[in-house]
């Protein structure tokens, strides 16, 4: 007895001495002495010099992750987390009763009747998804973002602008035969542009069953949130998520947008690479003849101008000599250079034969 009472005392005293250095529940002891003030500037200023020593290491986080701002501020696929997914509340299922037995796979198990969906499976399921969005973009292919939902909307619209002109979306309700009967919708334009989208994201793919049937008669990949009532084959690359939360939705598909918009920049570095090869394999005599076609052009570029001044020359002289009124009989002013009376004999005939043939016509 008399050991245990040791060690709960010094237990107790560690416990004292631990909370009054730390998380010290106490009043503030009275500052009675001047030797008190002292022990408490001393103390304050240790403090102050841990900080600022302890501040140069580590990283700093000013603002915490929030889920209403996954709309604007979307992240990388290789950035997404797990407690990203978890805060968005992509886990929640519907109930029990209502669980499609080919999403059994994907759900990690029940909680007071409502299926919990597996983060473990969402995760690498997501980033495949944007794994094919990148691919297509790469290859200048077109993305159609679906959500008909109105609180989905914003979210398709959102991610179809962060991509630029290889995105679309759909934010009413869809048009049945927008795929499958486009020569209705769009003419002969259907025929000139790419009307069928390379990849279909829909956000609720239970209520856009017209579009993935079309989809399917297109052959068109789709991407698809699915639920734990809904069944995972009907889209091609479906992402086990809780399709009812506008926080989820807006994750979705701010990732699959930023893959989109890597796949472009990946694009874009290809053709820069491309076009570096293609002059580091001209050689010297394709430069010269490239030099000798540009002088040629610039040669014909002249010529073709000077003509064309030689003709305004000429017509500003007619217009000027049939303003003067010259008859037929008058004697031409051959004062001057040569050149100069050359050139009004010239113009004086001109204008005579000018007169001769409208006089013919009249």
């Amino acid at each position: 007895m008399n050991s245990l009472r040791t060690v709960s005392k010094a237990s107790r005293s560690a416990q004292r001495r631990y909370s009054s250095n730390w998380v010290s529940n106490k009043r503030p002891e009275k500052l009675e002495t001047v030797q008190d003030w002292t022990n408490l500037s001393i103390s304050r200023t240790h403090r102050r010099g841990q900080l600022n020593f302890l501040s140069n290491f580590g990283s700093e986080q000013t603002r915490t992750w929030k889920p209403h701002m996954q709309l604007h501020k979307a992240t990388r696929p290789r950035d997404t987390t797990l407690n990203a997914l978890v805060a968005a509340g992509a886990h929640f299922g519907h109930s029990t009763s209502l669980m499609n037995p080919h999403f059994i796979p994907y759900a990690y198990g029940a909680r007071a009747g409502i299926t919990v969906i597996d983060m473990d499976q969402t995760l690498p399921m997501l980033r495949r998804a944007a794994s094919v969005v990148r691919g297509i973009l790469a290859n200048d292919g077109t993305i159609l973002f679906v959500g008909t939902r109105p609180d989905l909307g914003p979210a398709a619209r959102k991610a179809a602008q962060r991509v630029g002109d290889n995105a679309y979306y759909v934010a009413n309700k869809w048009t049945s035969g927008l795929l499958t009967n486009r020569t209705q919708f769009y003419g002969d334009a259907s025929v000139d542009m790419r009307v069928v989208p390379d990849c279909v994201v829909v956000l609720n793919p239970l209520q856009n069953m017209h579009a993935l049937r079309e989809c399917a008669l297109e052959h068109v990949p789709t991407i698809g949130i699915i639920d734990s009532n809904v069944d995972p084959r009907i889209v091609m690359y479906p992402i086990p998520a809780n399709d009812e939360s506008t926080r989820t939705a807006e994750l979705i598909a701010g990732v699959l947008s930023i893959a989109a918009r890597e796949g472009l920049a990946l694009r874009k570095e290809e053709h820069a690479d491309d076009l570096v090869k293609e002059l580091a394999s001209l050689t010297d005599e394709d430069f010269s003849e490239e030099s000798q076609d540009v002088e040629l052009e610039g040669a014909e570029l002249e010529d073709s101008e000077q003509r064309l001044a030689d003709l305004t020359l000429q017509e500003d002289a007619l217009e000027a000599l049939e303003a003067m009124e010259v008859s037929e009989d008058a004697e031409v002013d051959l004062s001057g250079s040569d050149d100069m009376a050359a050139m009004r004999a010239e113009a004086f005939s001109q204008v005579k034969a000018l007169r001769g043939d409208k006089g013919s016509k009249s």
